[in-house]
């Protein structure tokens, strides 16, 4: 006789965290390396200095992100670790005292009295600071920070979207920059704005049409610092 199985619910919820973080990444390093580039190609700069400048953006803007990312994340791990360490001096100066916190952490979620001091017992000689850690202080091994993952995620996701204003500055002649990174970096957030909404459950027509219309705004105000500054 065969097993029934049941099939675990994916929600869109589960993946806003990661989906926010990569799709905005990879938005900040369309928006601000095409906008940079497109500064400097109105300004009438050779196409040498263009491109330095458009790898210059990428280069600095990963590493500026990176850095952002890990000096965050330690910072969430650094209080995690106090929490832990709190915990860790309560159950062993305070094991009762403990028990009956997990018990009224649990009645609050429906159980009665009862059965929820023994769900605590049972699970703190188990994994005592692994159930507090979970359920009083909301941590667990999936959550855990992790800084240097985190930077070099945030770095990959900007890199993502910046290497494509870059590329459109490298193949476009000299004339025609300013139009190739400009066409190149509307489509890329039009594109970025759709995969996040649809992703996230959301419609995507709205997210589309709001980074669209503040990628142009940001194009032209740095095309037209750079007309003014014309070197």
């Amino acid at each position: 006789m065969s097993r029934l199985h049941p099939l675990a619910e994916r929600h869109a919820v589960e993946k806003l965290g990661w989906l926010r973080a990569a799709v905005l990444g990879a938005n900040d390093g369309t928006l601000s390396t095409g906008s940079l580039i497109v500064g400097v190609a109105s300004s009438h700069a050779t196409h040498g200095s263009i491109l330095i400048a458009g790898l210059s953006a990428l280069v600095a803007g990963a590493l500026s992100m990176a850095a952002g990312e890990y000096v965050s994340v330690s910072s969430q791990r650094d209080s995690e670790q106090a929490d832990i360490a709190r915990e860790k001096q309560e159950l062993a100066t305070d094991w009762d005292g403990e028990v009956t916190e997990l018990a009224g952490i649990y009645q609050k979620r429906g159980l009665d009295p009862d059965l929820s001091h023994k769900v605590a017992v049972a699970l703190m000689q188990h994994d005592a600071l692994g159930a507090h850690a979970r359920d009083e202080l909301g941590l667990s091994e999936a959550t855990a920070a992790r800084p240097i993952q985190a930077a070099f995620a945030s770095a990959s996701a900007f890199s993502s979207g910046a290497v494509l204003p870059v590329l459109a500055a490298v193949l476009a002649p000299v004339s025609w920059v300013s139009w190739s990174v400009s066409l190149t970096s509307v489509v890329v957030l039009a594109i970025l704005g759709i995969v996040g909404a649809v992703a996230g459950g959301a419609a995507p027509l709205r997210p589309a049409l709001r980074v669209t219309f503040w990628g142009i705004v940001a194009m032209i105000v740095t095309g037209g610092i750079g007309h003014l500054f014309d070197v």
